[in-house]
């Protein structure tokens, strides 16, 4: 894959994270949707070296 399309695989897993944490997770373990969160959070900073590499 280009270096753009795994950019964007990346944030998207970034922004499905977040959406399931926060959406679904909270309701039966905020502690599990807090480290989702955190995952989620790590991934940009890669996603743009990844992109710029």
């Amino acid at each position: 894959m280009t270096q753009r399309r795994w950019y964007f695989v990346l944030m998207g897993c970034c922004l499905t994270l977040i959406a399931v944490a926060w959406i679904f997770v909270r309701l039966w373990s905020p502690e599990a949707a807090v480290i989702m969160s955190v995952v989620a959070a790590v991934i940009p900073p890669i996603a743009v070296i990844v992109a710029n590499w």
